[in-house]
């Protein structure tokens, strides 16, 4: 609902346009540094206290947002959105806590379309409330209000049901203690005595857990995963630079108006929602080989970003739109379970959240990238696009061994 409207309300505010996209990056910038760190704190204190803990920050930069009648409130209503907003990331790691690894692909794709409905109707929404007067406060407070909602759903939420739920279904209980908001030994006081009980030694401060852990995953993320986070970068990139270039791209190119493009925008992210529906068919046919898929849905992606930037047909970029919402939503369920296949279930929330730093880095580089290739052609994001798609694509060719029947579990041994 508010973020189309962000830049038109800072602009209202007096903000200039070089304040503006300064304002804008400061989201990406804290992004990018907080959630590693987030991720790993999830981790460490658990999925519940940690969503808490975001979802009522989140909705403090909120209410903060709605109350910004000048430039300096709306930066400090960015600030703790940009370092606690890792609400999906945590839900994303939840559920890849709660489900068998064979399923959380199709899982994780379903998480992704409905948050893909939330992108249909938040934007309609957010327009329709904007025309109103003070529509842009209102709908920050909306927002604030859904965010209080949210938590006290978490906080409400039946948690000790959902352990019991996995028992039954054959998960271990102890695959993330911290997932039920305990540590180690709490949740596994009556099976086992905890190691470090064990040993003798104090339990240590959460801040030292997190830094701990952030050693431990150093080398993992810098060496045998390099080559997923590099993926994920590139086609992260290749996507941003078709997307920020869309309306504009329409409208030089075709004489597309705004406003059909916008329609276009909210078919595409209903056909993406569908796609996260439709993805344990398209995991069955490949034999839930999540590699292949990704491999296949980058390929298409390229082609189509190629297809979109020679097409001189709005038929054609319309086709293009559509098949792409489609590759896009796909690659991202598909990479986000190879990271979490190759990091290890005792870390989801650390390499979810480098991921998502990752992709932080992406929307910083993405709109340099999307302004240097419109300076020589309209068409110059979408085939930079392309071109990055096909590293990206030369990269997993290469890297194929180590992700075959077997070379799941040979890089978690490693």
């Amino acid at each position: 609902m508010v973020v189309p409207l962000l830049s038109l309300h800072v602009k209202s505010l007096g903000a200039s346009p070089t304040v503006a996209g300064i304002v804008g990056s400061s989201y990406g910038i804290l992004q990018l540094f907080s959630s590693t760190l987030v991720g790993c704190w999830s981790d460490v204190v658990g999925r519940r206290s940690s969503l808490l803990v975001c979802i009522l920050f989140s909705a403090l930069g909120y209410l903060i947002l709605g109350a910004s009648t000048n430039v300096f409130l709306f930066v400090l209503a960015r600030v703790p959105v940009g370092i606690f907003k890792h609400t999906l990331s945590i839900s994303r790691a939840l559920l890849s806590d709660l489900v068998a690894e064979k399923e959380r692909p199709l899982v994780i794709g379903q998480f992704n379309a409905a948050s893909g409905v939330g992108f249909i109707l938040g934007p309609m929404v957010g327009g329709y409330l904007t025309e109103l007067d003070g529509g842009f406060y209102l709908t920050a407070f909306i927002c604030f209000s859904v965010f209080i909602l949210n938590a006290g759903l978490v906080w409400l939420f039946p948690w000790r049901d959902a352990e019991l739920t996995s028992t039954e279904k054959g998960l271990p209980v102890g695959k993330n203690p911290a997932l039920w908001g305990k540590t180690d030994c709490e949740v596994q006081e009556a099976a086992a005595p905890c190691q470090s009980r064990a040993s003798g030694k104090p339990a240590r401060p959460p801040w030292v857990e997190v830094a701990s852990t952030l050693r431990d995953m150093k080398s993992l993320l810098f060496s045998e995963m390099w080559d997923i986070f590099m993926v994920r970068l590139l086609m992260a990139v290749a996507a941003m630079l078709y997307y920020s270039n869309f309306m504009v791209g329409l409208q030089e190119r075709f004489g597309v108006r705004p406003r059909a493009a916008g329609y276009l925008i909210s078919y595409s992210s209903a056909l993406g929602a569908l796609a996260g529906l439709a993805l344990g068919p398209i995991l069955r046919l490949y034999r839930h080989d999540g590699h292949a898929v990704l491999l296949h849905s980058s390929a298409l992606t390229c082609v189509l970003l190629l297809l979109h930037a020679a097409t001189h047909t709005v038929a054609v970029a319309v086709l293009c739109a559509s098949l792409l919402a489609v590759s896009t939503a796909v690659g991202r369920t598909c990479i986000t379970d190879l990271q979490l296949a190759a990091g290890g279930a005792q870390a989801s929330g650390t390499v979810i959240g480098v991921g998502q730093s990752v992709t932080a880095v992406g929307r910083i580089i993405a709109p340099l990238l999307s302004g240097v290739a419109q300076e020589v052609s309209p068409c110059g994001p979408p085939s930079l696009g392309a071109v990055l798609a096909l590293v990206a694509i030369f990269i997993m060719s290469v890297n194929r061994p180590r992700y075959g029947r077997g070379g799941r579990d040979k890089l978690k041994s490693e």
